[in-house]
């Protein structure tokens, strides 16, 4: 299987679920939902290093992270610890995700700090369940999508007042960031960030991110994803240009998430103001 035959996949299943889902309720339906949606809070970032704190059941590279897994109490640890913002898998085919994964997050946030909707979203029509929801952000994939595609869901992100993290996985999608970033950046609030998962083995690739790092716009917070497990990651990667992590299997794994949080945050913040 190639990284294109993966998302193509991803994207039908995706694609499948929007028009599952429009039976049930239809946009003009759910945009009016959204409307009554209170504001999510904002995405604050430090100046020095921050995190995106992950909840995933499963990841199909690792395998089952946690079996019945008390996720709210995860979320709760991880907003304690002092993530940014809190990412929420929602797919459910090759994740266990779900909808009620990210609205139970949202609930125990309370308003702190934002939830980000990780998908591998392919209409606007997921925006406005992320927005009803209650998520402050969501995940774009730059890989799997035209350029029309794209454009849709950044405005529908803008128009429902949230951050869009955009993700690549090489030299041409960063390319498409940076036109994205120029374009839309007064807009919204978008993030750049590098997956640095070889998406046919799904093992993470040794050097991708401080290979790609001075690729990354410089005008938006760049963000290092995947193969980020430990203090010594964070140090290396704010050394290599990057403002913040997202970190997902590590603390899913790990029994003391919140301390796992608080020594890369540590780490990260140290190396920055060096």
């Amino acid at each position: 299987m190639t990284s294109e035959d993966f998302l193509r996949s991803m994207a039908a299943s995706s694609h499948a679920r929007v028009a599952q889902a429009s039976e049930r309720l239809t946009l003009r339906e759910l945009r009016a939902m959204a409307a009554d949606t209170p504001t999510p809070p904002r995405l604050a970032l430090s100046r020095g290093f921050d995190l995106i704190a992950e909840v995933k059941l499963r990841s199909p590279a690792a395998g089952q992270l946690k079996a019945d897994d008390n996720l709210t109490a995860r979320v709760r640890d991880y907003a304690q610890a002092g993530a940014a913002a809190i990412s929420v898998l929602t797919e459910p085919s090759r994740f266990d995700g779900e909808l009620s994964h990210l609205a139970s997050s949202v609930q125990v946030l309370a308003g702190r700090i934002p939830a980000m909707r990780k998908d591998f979203l392919v209409d606007p029509y997921q925006i406005h369940e992320a927005r009803v929801a209650g998520a402050g952000g969501v995940l774009i994939i730059l890989r799997m999508l035209k350029s029309a595609e794209l454009r849709a869901l950044i405005e529908a992100a803008a128009q429902q007042q949230l951050f869009a993290l955009l993700e690549a996985f090489d030299e041409l999608d960063l390319q498409w960031a940076d036109e994205l970033v120029r374009e839309y950046g007064r807009q919204t609030s978008l993030l750049v960030g590098i997956n640095c998962r070889d998406l046919v083995t799904l093992k993470v690739v040794p050097g991708r991110l401080e290979q790609l790092a001075p690729l990354l716009p410089r005008t938006a917070p760049r963000v290092a994803e995947s193969g980020v497990s430990s203090a010594v990651d964070a140090d290396r990667l704010v050394r290599a240009g990057y403002d913040v992590a997202l970190v997902g299997s590590a603390l899913m794994r790990s029994d003391a998430p919140a301390a796992l949080a608080r020594s890369m945050l540590e780490a990260g913040r140290a190396a920055a103001a060096c």
